[in-house]
């Protein structure tokens, strides 16, 4: 643990770290958004460089690149889809399927302009594919019939996870944005979390499996 940072994987190529939910993955506008996970790696590896983000209030994985070559090609294998993002979110409701399932959630997103910076299920929008599967089903904290999924998205939209889940009316628990307004008591948090990063390494060419517990 480093500066509120939990170290994954460190090596001369990439490092892994955890994010914790309610910190910013890059510098945001403003002063008083300055403080967030790269700015915090980049104070002990001056060459730390972004390669992908989590929204603020997911917490879990996130990678990042040590140099521009390396930013490049990690970069471009999040773009090709060689890196395999998985999460673990609690959802509202029971879903119906068999556990350990694949299931697919295909609907198209877009931004919603005029209440951004939410997105949006939209016919015009672009193409977006969520792959979802039964964990276990469980009760929240008031009771309720909530469920835990292993979510992959394929395409890698802003929002993404968070829209799909709430367009099939199984909403991630604790989010403000997109979450009903009746979930009071629920969470404290969003509960989505990115639980594993699949990948080869850019140099070694060894196939690696980075995986974080979710904390709830």
């Amino acid at each position: 643990m480093t500066d509120g940072i939990e170290w994954v994987y460190v090596d001369d190529a990439l490092l892994a770290l955890n994010k914790s939910s309610g910190l910013l993955s890059v510098p945001g506008r403003g002063t008083d958004k300055q403080d967030c996970a790269s700015a915090r790696a980049q104070q002990l590896y001056a060459d730390a460089r972004v390669v992908h983000r989590l929204d603020m209030a997911t917490s879990g994985l996130m990678l990042m690149a040590r140099g521009p070559e390396m930013q490049r090609l990690l970069n471009r294998a999040f773009i090709e889809r060689r890196i395999c993002k998985r999460y673990i979110a609690l959802v509202a409701g029971h879903l119906e399927s068999t556990p350990s399932v694949w299931n697919d959630i295909d609907l198209p997103l877009m931004a919603d302009w005029p209440r951004r910076p939410l997105q949006k299920v939209d016919r015009a929008g672009r193409p977006s594919h969520t792959r979802w599967r039964i964990v276990a089903w469980e009760e929240d904290a008031r009771g309720y019939p909530c469920t835990r999924l292993e979510l992959e998205p394929i395409t890698g939209r802003s929002h993404q996870l968070r829209v799909h889940l709430q367009a099939i009316g199984h909403a991630i628990l604790g989010d403000a944005l997109y979450g009903p307004p009746d979930q009071d008591g629920a969470t404290s948090r969003l509960m989505l979390h990115a639980s594993s990063l699949s990948l080869i390494h850019p140099i070694t060419g060894i196939s690696m499996v980075l995986s974080s517990s979710p904390p709830f």
